[in-house]
């Protein structure tokens, strides 16, 4: 969701705060996902948005069904919430730039949505910083709504909640969320250490893989250290994006897991001087293995895509990603050899879930939950994962056989971790409000040393 940029926690509150009329700040967006977050973003991950019609204004704003009079749908059953979206507009604002997922979006989910529920959805592409922008300018100003659904995650649903920007809660009035979702998982009940609180409903989920040539590279990386060899024994052929790009961002918090363990980050304050204090073990790693990398750590890739491309090309050995089975897809699209693998340190990867939310100004909020409702079905959910190879968000313990069956015969491809082992490798994301400061400080102790 994702994948995947999914962040910017002090931007948006700071625009959330002081936003005083309805301008608007075009500003970079890391993401996650889907995903991260959200997801590559997640997690997260690269595709076009230009182009793209946002039909942001006049149509979104026709939402027959959606009374603003009947925010409050606490006391209605969802069939009732079903009559209530009936023929109405859905606004879907989230990153457009996976584009296999803009595909599937427009010719399955949208088509899916008007023949079973005869509800438009309308597809609108904007990195979250300018979602968040545009929501926060209407709820100053008082305008009327544009936004309804809301891809979102991490350190923008931090900020967005705290700045009480969503909708809700509205996940426990969801039945495929109540019948199919395990609400007590941490992977549910947190957003990178964020409670949820039942402001967003899950969309995906996304892990943190590397990325190898196995005809290339014979002995994979099993650790941070064993990476610290690899980089030298192949000088320049290794590299990660710049922060605060959210792959990079996830390879500098990898390299704290390795170096500092995470535990002690689960309920750590996003106290400066004891973040750098707590991460210096990883700093030091990262400022001694810069000579090693390519272009001796002098500059970084600019993004994830970037990082992509040069894996691609064969002018780096590894590729980190949030796409836990990107492998395969990029076999299938020809951009990566046959011998391609996926592969994980000892110790796990990161892994984080994506949400969907809802503005809190939606013009049609009973449309939204319809939507979302929908997104987590088992059918929809075996379809992205057949199609997109997203990590499924459901409880496969809560399925029955036919739905299983759906899910077992999904051939995830070549080169990729088999989910099983995959899932039982899945690390915590940090606390979204620890990964700007992380950011902050890698800039000052690693990027701007020699």
């Amino acid at each position: 969701m994702f994948k995947k940029r999914f962040f910017g926690i002090f931007a948006a509150a700071i625009l959330a705060l002081s936003l005083a009329s309805c301008s608007s700040t075009n500003t970079n967006q890391v993401s996650g996902s889907g995903s991260d977050t959200v997801q590559d973003k997640a997690q997260a991950s690269s595709g076009t948005e230009t182009g793209m019609d946002t039909k942001k204004d006049d149509e979104a704003l026709s939402n027959k069904g959606a009374d603003s009079d009947k925010d409050d749908l606490k006391g209605k059953n969802f069939d009732e919430i079903i009559k209530l979206a009936k023929g109405s507009k859905v606004t879907f604002y989230g990153w457009g730039g996976d584009e296999k997922l803009n595909n599937w979006l427009d010719k399955e989910y949208i088509p899916l949505m008007k023949e079973k529920y005869d509800i438009e959805v309308v597809r609108v592409p904007m990195d979250i910083e300018q979602i968040l922008t545009q929501l926060s300018g209407e709820l100053q100003t008082g305008t009327d709504g544009s936004i309804d659904m809301i891809w979102i995650n991490g350190e923008n649903f931090q900020s967005a909640r705290s700045n009480d920007m969503l909708y809700g809660p509205f996940s426990d009035m969801l039945p495929n969320f109540k019948q199919y979702i395990d609400a007590d998982s941490d992977d549910i009940k947190y957003d990178f250490g964020y409670p949820v609180e039942g402001y967003e409903a899950p969309y995906g989920k996304a892990q943190v893989v590397f990325i190898a040539d196995s005809a290339k590279t014979a002995q994979l990386p099993k650790n941070a250290n064993e990476l610290f060899e690899f980089a030298k024994e192949n000088k320049g052929k290794i590299t990660y994006p710049a922060l605060p790009d959210f792959t990079g961002s996830v390879f500098v918090r990898s390299i704290i897991y390795e170096k500092c363990g995470y535990e002690q980050f689960q309920d750590m304050k996003p106290d400066k001087e004891k973040v750098k204090e707590a991460i210096e073990p990883a700093l030091k790693y990262l400022r001694d293995i810069k000579p090693y990398l390519w272009n001796e750590g002098k500059t970084y890739p600019e993004s994830s895509s970037t990082l992509e491309n040069m894996f691609e090309d064969g002018e780096v050995l590894l590729n980190v990603t949030y796409g836990a089975y990107s492998t395969s897809v990029n076999i299938e699209k020809g951009k990566y050899p046959n011998t391609a693998v996926s592969f994980q340190f000892d110790k796990g990867t990161i892994g984080n879930t994506n949400f969907l939310a809802i503005a809190k100004n939606s013009p049609n909020k009973a449309g939204a939950m319809v939507a979302i409702n929908e997104m987590i079905s088992p059918e929809v959910q075996a379809m992205r994962f057949k199609e997109l190879r997203t990590l499924p968000v459901i409880d496969y313990s809560k399925l029955d056989k036919q739905q299983k069956a759906a899910f077992d015969s999904v051939d995830i491809g070549k080169g990729n971790i088999p989910q099983d082992e995959l899932l039982s490798k899945r690390l915590p994301e940090m606390p979204a409000e620890l990964v700007p400061v992380i950011e902050e400080i890698w800039k000052e102790e690693v990027l701007n040393k020699d």
